[in-house]
This record gives C-alpha cells, sequence and structure tokens, in this order.
C-alpha cells in the first residue's frame, strides 16, 4: 500500500473550528431551536456572547420600543378626552402597545418584563390615563370573620329546617 498524503487536514479542523464558531454565536441560526440544551439538562448551549452583541441588542430593543410608542401615540389621537377612561375605546391601543413591547423584546430574547418596556406603560399611563377615576363603586369582598358567619349560618340551618320538615309531615293528615 502506498502512503497517503494528508491533505487539507488543517484546514479541515479550522473549518470545523469557524462552523463550530459560528454556529455557538447564532449566525447560522435560522430559528431552529436548539434540542438536548435547557433547564432539564441543566447545561446551556455553546455560546460566545460579547458584549457589543447585548448592546446591539439593547439598542435594538430601543429602537423598536420607540416605534411601538409612535404607533400608540397615533392610534391615540383618534381617541377623544371624554373616552380616555373607557375601556372599550382605549383597549385596542394600549393591548397593541403592550403585546409589541413584549413580542420585540420576545423575539430579540430581550425578557419580558423588563425596565425599558414598564418605562413605556407607565408613560402611557401618566399621559393618558392620570386623571381617570373610578366612576361606579368598587365592591370589596368582607372581613373574614363577617364573611365565615356569611357561610356557616345557611349550612347550620339547612338541618335544622330538614328537621322541622320531617317532624311537621309525620301528623298524618292528609294535606289537601
Amino acid at each position: 500500500m502506498a502512503p497517503r498524503a494528508q491533505t487539507g487536514s488543517g484546514r479541515l479542523s479550522r473549518g470545523l473550528l469557524l462552523l463550530w464558531a459560528l454556529l455557538g454565536t447564532g449566525v447560522c441560526h435560522t430559528g431552529t431551536e436548539e434540542e438536548g440544551f435547557g433547564q432539564d439538562a441543566r447545561t446551556s448551549p455553546p455560546t460566545a456572547m460579547y458584549n457589543w452583541t447585548a448592546q446591539l441588542m439593547e439598542e435594538t430593543y430601543t429602537n423598536i420600543t420607540q416605534k411601538c410608542w409612535e404607533f400608540f401615540v397615533e392610534l391615540m389621537r383618534n381617541v377623544t378626552a371624554s373616552e380616555l377612561c373607557e375601556w372599550k375605546v382605549i383597549s385596542r391601543p394600549y393591548s397593541f402597545l403592550q403585546a409589541c413591547l413584549e413580542n420585540w423584546a420576545d423575539h430579540l430574547r430581550y425578557g419580558y418584563p423588563n425596565a425599558l418596556a414598564e418605562q413605556y406603560i407607565f408613560q402611557s399611563h401618566h399621559r393618558y390615563f392620570h386623571n381617570c377615576t373610578l366612576e361606579h363603586q368598587v365592591y370589596f369582598d368582607p372581613p373574614e370573620d363577617v364573611l365565615l358567619a356569611m357561610i356557616i349560618a345557611p349550612i347550620c340551618l339547612i338541618p335544622f329546617l330538614v328537621t322541622l320538615v320531617i317532624w311537621r309531615s309525620k301528623d298524618g293528615k292528609a294535606q289537601p
């Protein structure tokens, strides 16, 4: 047998190393989930997280949330001052703002709730809903001792009423 010459074994290992580095940083991922990594395995996927990546993600999320806010403000321009406290009117823009902030945070794997999203939610309340007061009386649960009495009284009354019905039906007289 003739000896084989090593052709490109150094290039092969460098290529595999480059592929591993690209897969580890997420450059080659196309939205697929890694299997075998998670809380059950108590391990994490091999990733190379650099500060510039976190800063880029935070900057991207900041820019996107600003667009979410601008669209929310645009939707709120259609709401009159008298309608600002009516949930039927404001639920669509408010829910859109919340969903936009949450979905983009999930998409970027930024984490939700986060300080920036909370800031926009607080800003919306301060700007649009700070004068909303409750027009209807709010009902609260009674104190525990009153609640307990309201529950136990009918339960204790039932055996007494059953005994009374049985006792009254034993007199033997036919009812017309």
